[in-house]
């Protein structure tokens, strides 16, 4: 059975000072909320979740803009050049522009309203975008590889190496401006799919000066500089695809930065009422942050007491836990000596 009841707090002199203090403390917040009102009402936070969704699609669009052109204009440099290294880049800089479509499909369904089928909403789209997007990069390195291994087997020489050096050029500067963008935007919504393609977004910058050496190479007459260059360009693929790999499954296993368990924590136990944090449960849906915990009141109080607490306890969440659009608070009674637990009766239906 969960411990969450073995929490033991004596009255004494010193327990009577943290109750006063925190008395103390719920006072300042209140006075602040007259001063500075607001509210965290459903629609409010609809509006910070469409605005979150309304930022992750700009960047999505911005980007494939930028990836586009400059995969459009590495292709004209591939057609008329022979560079294997710049095909491997130009396909991964394709790939990276298109993983806006499953990105984009996601923070529209994410705007939908949940439904008594899908009652969390369909936040989760997002992450089976972030799927999506490993399996593109995947693709992309099979691509790199196969093409560089067969270059390697087959040499051929690489013809106009100013114009591949231009266009490696132009590819690290579009994928590092992109990459900036997706990560910078990605992190401030909570979005572990959009920071995953700017980190694939990045590599491909340096896979694009990785190009750059091997058409220093062709220049210099090694011939098999292109293709070996292709096969460094598919092992960054690989390394980023590591990354973004694990960023995504972290979220779908329902993972989260152990530094936002301990914020909420703190953030509970100086709710006036609150004499202990019991279980204490985040989960991300999409870009949002849901929240489940258990807090132990005095036994003594009222039903209606009990419910103040709890909202007070939620309303710390939502101003601690930046990015948390709800919480579900449950209030247990303080065991009393002699006392059996209280959910006993649910004891046969947990899991061994």
């Amino acid at each position: 059975m969960s411990d969450r009841h073995e929490h033991s707090h004596p009255h004494d002199h010193t327990h009577g000072h943290r109750h006063d203090r925190r008395q103390r403390h719920g006072l300042r917040h209140r006075i602040g909320h007259l001063l500075a009102p607001h509210s965290h009402e459903t629609a409010d936070k609809v509006d910070s979740a469409l605005e979150s969704s309304a930022r992750g699609m700009r960047a999505l669009w911005v980007s494939l803009v930028v990836l586009g052109v400059t995969a459009l204009a590495q292709a004209v440099v591939v057609a008329f050049s022979g560079s294997v290294a710049l095909l491997g880049d130009t396909v991964h800089n394709t790939a990276d522009a298109l993983t806006a479509v499953p990105l984009g499909i996601a923070f529209v369904l994410g705007r939908r309203a949940a439904t008594r089928r899908f009652t969390y909403g369909y936040g989760r789209a997002e992450d089976l975008a972030g799927l999506v997007i490993v399996l593109t990069i995947a693709a992309s390195a099979a691509f790199a590889g196969w093409t560089a291994v067969d270059r390697l087997l087959d040499p051929r020489p690489v013809t106009h190496v100013p114009a591949v050096a231009v266009a490696a050029l132009v590819g690290f500067a579009g994928n590092e401006w992109v990459a900036r963008y997706r990560i910078r935007v990605g992190r401030s919504i909570g979005s572990a799919a959009l920071v995953a393609d700017g980190l694939h977004a990045r590599t491909d910058g340096f896979t694009s000066l990785a190009v750059l050496l091997g058409a220093g190479g062709s220049a210099l007459g090694w011939q098999r500089a292109d293709p070996v260059v292709g096969l460094v360009i598919t092992a960054a693929i690989v390394l980023v695809l590591r990354d973004a790999a694990r960023e995504v499954f972290r979220r779908v296993m329902d993972a989260v930065d152990p530094a936002l368990v301990d914020r909420a924590e703190r953030a509970l136990t100086e709710v006036p009422g609150v004499r202990g944090v019991g279980e204490l449960r985040l989960r991300w849906i999409g870009h949002r942050l849901r929240a489940e915990v258990a807090v132990v009141v005095d036994g003594e109080v009222t039903v209606r007491e009990a419910h103040r607490i709890a909202v007070d306890a939620e309303h710390a969440l939502l101003h601690a836990v930046p990015r948390l659009t709800a919480a579900l608070v449950h209030a247990d009674p303080e065991p009393a000596p002699g006392e059996s637990d209280p959910h006993l009766p649910l004891a046969h239906h947990v899991a061994a």
